[in-house]
């Protein structure tokens, strides 16, 4: 099929583009309760809190809340599944895989319905959740089904009469604690690479957003996982997520977050058992714009990057230098282009930006955009909330931004982008490289030298070139300084969720070779 919308055989003739997915009209919430051992439980406090939409404000429905004693239950379950002897430790790698592949099939069956689910409870576009989240979401279990009879050791040259090999074995029980920005992507970036290895895992999402984790519980028991594979403590970050942290009985933690929870984990990490830590942390990303590269491409892939999911992205695309050359130019495009983002109702096909996800982010948006107004940025566009709408704020442009304001460097994790002039590439690689974050940048230019020149110089632990939010399965993600420590995605992730061990052997002389 042509990219024109025609077939090509022998001829064209004219066919209609395939109907836009829809949303399921008032989809029942069958999934509230805690997850372990392949059964839902009730909190043990008898407590829950309420999730909403963040765009009408009204109540989706009661979670049960997870608190530490439904903690230790979801943690016991879990390493019980993954002891020596059990199903899950005896199950032929190449079977872990098909589990994996058959819950990307569930997913694919119940595709709409969680897209659903995720548009009312994060706010963010319908068709943004079908064709990106759950797009990313399914790839990532497929690629990982892959790994899982893949994973193995090395045989190793070692001095004298001895032979020596490696082993892959899994961690053991591992905890994750996802954000409220991406829960579903979030969700599987967690469980895939774990389960890939072999190991069981105790999920935390974030109370804002538990409802997509919470259903794909259900489907993970119909995919045929053995019960305490998976467990979903849904609950909040001080008490469920403090104890998964510190928990002594669990191996692993990963967490996608703040950097400010990112290092009370690692201490508490630390305190406890020293269990491993993945981090993937905020992020003030730097875009780059050279006076050679294609302007047009350049506003636009960078305004994906700044207002992508309203702007509540650790990859946001937030801080732009661009060549003085062009500067004025790159300004005008993006207000131009900024001014016709469509604002409204997330399950309206036509809308590409939603509320943000509560009235404190929103008031913190807000209150750094007041910080910009009030030490000297121009502010182009935007910059204040959509009248009679909640919690939606306009899509906001500052030009004149100096290094030294805090939108230029501080993560705002809302839909502003600021745009500040450069002229040398020594300069700017200076500038970029001043943050305390390094998660990742771009490099807009049509000099492949300078493309290469330059995203090795950047201390980003990814950098595109001419597009942004290139993610893949396959590409590992993370940053540098404190954006966080490991490796999500890829072949990478794989060691995040492994122990390595060495078995050394003494041959008997007359055996030596």
């Amino acid at each position: 099929m042509a990219q024109n919308g025609t077939i090509e055989n022998g001829g064209s003739r004219n066919v209609a583009p395939p109907p836009l997915p829809q949303p399921v009209k008032n989809p029942e919430i069958k999934h509230t309760k805690i997850f372990f051992n392949n059964e839902w439980h009730s909190s043990v406090k008898g407590k829950t809190f309420p999730t909403f939409n963040p765009a009408t404000g009204v109540k989706i429905s009661d979670i049960e809340e997870a608190d530490k004693v439904d903690v230790d239950k979801a943690v016991e379950a879990a390493r019980s599944a993954g002891q020596r002897g059990s199903v899950w430790r005896q199950m032929d790698a190449s079977s872990r895989g098909e589990l994996l592949n058959r819950l990307a099939d569930l997913l694919e069956r119940e595709r709409c319905l969680l897209a659903t689910l995720e548009s009312m409870d994060t706010g963010k576009p319908f068709l943004h959740a079908f064709f990106v989240d759950l797009d990313g979401s399914i790839k990532t279990l497929r690629y990982y089904a892959g790994w899982t009879d893949k994973i193995h050791g090395k045989t190793l040259p070692v001095d004298e009469n001895f032979v020596c090999f490696t082993k892959h074995e899994p961690i053991g029980v591992c905890g994750a604690i996802i954000p409220w920005n991406l829960p579903l992507l979030m969700f599987m970036w967690k469980i895939a690479p774990a389960l890939a290895c072999g190991n069981t895992v105790v999920i935390k999402p974030a109370e804002q957003t538990p409802l997509t984790a919470l259903h794909v519980g259900a489907l993970i028991k119909e995919a045929g996982f053995p019960p305490g594979v998976v467990n979903i403590v849904p609950g909040f970050g001080p008490t469920a997520g403090a104890a998964i942290a510190s928990h002594m009985s669990i191996d692993k933690v990963a967490f996608t977050g703040s950097t400010e929870v990112g290092q009370l984990i690692k201490e508490a990490s630390a305190r406890s058992n020293l269990k491993r830590v993945t981090l993937e942390l905020g992020g003030k990303n730097p875009c780059i714009v050279f006076a050679d590269s294609d302007l047009q491409l350049a506003v636009e892939e960078i305004q994906k990057g700044a207002f992508f999911n309203q702007g509540q992205a650790c990859t946001a695309a937030s801080r732009v230098y661009v060549q003085e050359q062009v500067y004025d130019e790159f300004v005008r495009l993006s207000v131009e282009r900024a001014k016709n983002i469509v604002v409204g109702d997330p399950m309206d096909p036509r809308t590409s930006h939603g509320p943000q996800i509560d009235q404190q982010q929103f008031d913190k948006i807000l209150e750094l955009v007041n910080s910009g107004k009030k030490e000297g940025a121009k502010l182009e566009c935007g910059g204040c909330e959509v009248e009679d709408k909640g919690l939606f704020i306009q899509p906001t442009i500052f030009s004149d931004v100096k290094d030294h304001m805090r939108i230029a460097k501080e993560e705002i994790f809302g839909p502003v982008q600021c745009i500040m002039k450069f002229k040398t590439q020594e300069e700017v690689i200076d500038r970029a490289n001043s943050s305390q974050y390094g998660l990742t940048a771009a490099v807009f230019t049509r000099d492949i030298d300078r493309a290469l020149s330059v995203s090795g110089a950047l201390e980003s632990g990814t950098v595109w070139v001419n597009c942004y939010n290139a993610l893949h399965a396959q590409a590992p993600f993370g940053g540098y300084k404190m954006s966080g420590n490991g490796r999500e995605l890829g072949e990478y992730a794989l060691a995040e969720y492994t122990e390595v061990k060495a078995i050394t052997i003494k041959l008997k002389e007359q055996l030596r070779l």
